[in-house]
């Protein structure tokens, strides 16, 4: 696709093109032309040029050869053709020799591989280019506007069919198109993006979870609390957040002299609230839960409907326990999980251990004892999980429970996270 796209468009930069779940994309910069002032704005018509161009490549049956040269090499090479943001990904790249591929003796790329042996093994009538979004380089608003492409690949005309037949019954069920047709939210792009206004008919359907939601915590053991908005950056500090999770968070305000920070989470509240007074181990569990709102920076490129926002308020709770009797309380935690998604429909799930990542806090020793006792729980409950290797938070390992809709998508949902750092 890169190759037609500056076959049909010379002007067209080429940055990178990884795969995704359902196909893959490629971002290409278009720098300033006298033609186009802001650099050229792909269309669906220019989607139709970039195709009829692969498919003659494709038909050329062009030979698809590995090439493996020094780093120097590299280098000079694309300071002749003056693909700038090749560079960029030259410099990150760690290991020696570099790889380049080739299409014939017209085109060529950085890339690891392994490909075809030749453009005519790919089948025409199983590819389509889907649409194009805008996106920045490196993901940095400061950086360059790219010109995203995204498109998908099959092995057969049958499977791509397939697939968009799958596209339709999404979108029919896009909820940012439903929220709307039934006055349920909105995004105010006057008050910012991100953040999201409830109208009344959506409020009414929310009660009515948040109402359910409440009744299932309170059977199930657990104590409702509430907590501030804001809270002394100081706090966020000694909870280890603002040094892990900084890029994450809004700025801070001043007041009196002190900084304030909006809560990203709820963890050091709950936190505080335990510490209040004197406990007794007699006295453990606590099981405090909290219908928390919470506030995170994301870029503006990345935010979707109420899937990616800016503010959103999370069902959130912590159980203070003692260690022997951590597994039992995620064994709960997990039923009581189980039990309020399947009041939704949903009751298919994937399910990963998320382990120790390379920047983290705390002991082996805790590592091991909080990771253990999440294994623990899911097979004392015979549950099927996979393993997501350096995927958990700073704090401590992590249950992922991924939720598969109507049409077979899966959404990143529940989290079951052990941590014994932040009480210390």
């Amino acid at each position: 696709m890169a190759m037609a796209v500056q076959r049909t468009f010379p002007e067209a930069q080429v940055t990178i093109g990884p795969w995704i779940d359902d196909g893959f994309y490629y971002d290409f910069y278009f720098p300033p032309t006298p033609e186009h002032a802001e650099g050229r704005k792909l269309s669906e018509s220019d989607l139709k040029l970039i195709k009829k161009q692969m498919d003659k490549i494709i038909s050329a049956d062009l030979p698809i050869a590995k090439e493996e040269v020094s780093r120097e090499e590299a280098r000079r090479r694309i300071e002749s053709i003056n693909e700038p943001f090749k560079l960029e990904i030259l410099d990150g790249i760690q290991t020696e020799p570099i790889t380049i591929y080739s299409l014939g003796e017209e085109w060529w790329d950085l890339c690891a591989g392994p490909h075809l042996e030749s453009t005519g093994q790919l089948p025409k009538k199983a590819i389509q280019l889907k649409n194009v979004a805008g996106a920045y380089w490196r993901g940095d608003e400061k950086r360059e506007m790219l010109q995203r492409i995204y498109a998908t690949a099959w092995h057969t005309p049958n499977q791509l069919k397939a697939y968009k037949k799958h596209l339709e019954e999404a979108k029919k069920r896009d909820h940012r198109t439903l929220g709307t047709k039934l006055d349920l939210f909105s995004i105010q792009e006057d008050a910012g993006g991100g953040l999201v206004f409830w109208h009344p008919k959506g409020s009414a359907v929310r009660r009515k979870i948040e109402d359910f939601w409440k009744d299932a915590h309170i059977a199930g053991g657990y104590d409702l609390v509430y907590s501030p908005h804001i809270a002394n950056l100081d706090l966020w500090k000694t909870s280890g957040h603002y040094e892990f999770y900084k890029e994450g968070m809004f700025d801070q305000m001043t007041v009196e002299e002190e900084l304030y920070q909006i809560k990203p989470m709820n963890c050091p509240f709950h936190c505080l609230m335990y510490k209040d007074s004197l406990r007794s181990y007699r006295d453990l569990p606590f099981r405090w839960a909290e219908l928390g709102t919470v506030y995170r920076y994301e870029r503006s490129g990345t935010l979707h409907g109420l899937f990616r926002v800016r503010g959103f308020t999370q069902d959130d709770a912590h159980v203070f326990c003692l260690p022997e009797q951590l597994q039992d309380e995620i064994v709960s935690v997990l039923k009581l999980t189980r039990d309020i998604l399947s009041r939704f429909g949903f009751d298919k799930y994937e399910l990963m251990i998320s382990t120790r990542p390379e920047k983290s806090v705390g002991s082996d020793k805790i590592w091991e004892d909080a990771t253990s006792a999440l294994v623990g729980a899911l097979d004392e409950l015979g549950w099927e999980y996979g393993t997501d290797e350096g995927g958990g938070a700073f704090y401590g390992p992590k249950i992922d429970l991924k939720i598969r809709d109507a049409i077979g998508r899966t959404w990143q949902c529940s989290t079951v996270q052990c941590d014994f750092n932040l009480p210390e």
